[in-house]
This record gives C-alpha cells, sequence and structure tokens, in this order.
C-alpha cells in the first residue's frame, strides 16, 4: 500500500480556479482512478493545501499516471509542490517516476511502512 502526501502552495490570485481544478480532478479520479482514497484540504490563510492519495500499490499508480494527466497539469497551472512525502515503498520505477516529475522543485521523502490496517466503510464519502 502507498500513500502519497501532496503539499502545495496555491500562486495567489489563483484560489478559486485551483479549488475547481482539484474538484474536476478529484471527481474524475473517483470515477476512473484506481485510488482507494483522495482526500485534499485547504488552509485559506496560508495559502497551502494537502493532498492524500491511497493506492494499493506500484500498478495503481502508473494507472493513475496515465489517466490523469490532463487533470495534473491543470491542478499544477495555480500551484506549486513545496513537499512530496511517500509513505509505503514503491517499486523502482515509481519511485524514479516521482523524482523524475518532482525534479529539485520541493522535498521529497519515502517512508517505509512499519505495521497498520485499512477500514473503510461501504459507501463512505466525505
Amino acid at each position: 500500500m502507498l500513500l502519497f502526501r501532496n503539499t502545495m502552495r496555491i500562486t495567489d490570485g489563483h484560489l478559486d480556479d485551483f479549488r475547481e481544478a482539484v474538484a474536476q480532478a478529484v471527481a474524475f479520479a473517483e470515477q476512473h482512478g484506481p485510488q482507494l482514497m483522495v482526500q485534499t484540504f485547504v488552509d485559506e490563510e496560508r495559502m497551502r493545501a494537502h493532498s492524500f492519495q491511497l493506492y494499493r500499490d506500484s500498478d495503481a499508480v502508473r494507472v493513475h499516471w496515465k489517466l490523469a494527466d490532463p487533470f495534473i497539469q491543470d491542478v499544477m497551472r495555480h500551484c506549486r509542490v513545496e513537499r512530496f512525502e511517500v509513505f509505503g515503498e514503491p517499486d523502482a520505477d515509481v519511485a524514479a517516476g516521482v523524482r523524475a516529475a518532482l525534479g529539485e522543485q520541493c522535498a521529497l521523502t519515502f517512508s517505509p511502512r512499519i505495521a497498520g490496517f485499512v477500514r473503510f466503510a461501504t459507501g463512505l464519502r466525505a
């Protein structure tokens, strides 16, 4: 299992456009994406957003990348990544893909899993 946390700095004057782009991206992911969970939170005072995405495995991340690129590009027109955290152990291909996508623009960390579990209620929407 892989959990991604993306911390973004929203561009001044772009908050409404950012919100709309995120809403469209999440709606697409809910209908077509492989994610088990996607949640995005906004701190308007600090113009920061935090996105959490839970994947079953590295194959699911690759599927997400293929399907969602236009939506990702639209969101990124309104922000920049400040920090990206990967929780779990992606395969070498996905780890390299994350590194390549982010380049030198932000801090990137990988944290291996020690223990845990997931409990989702059927039909849970937040």
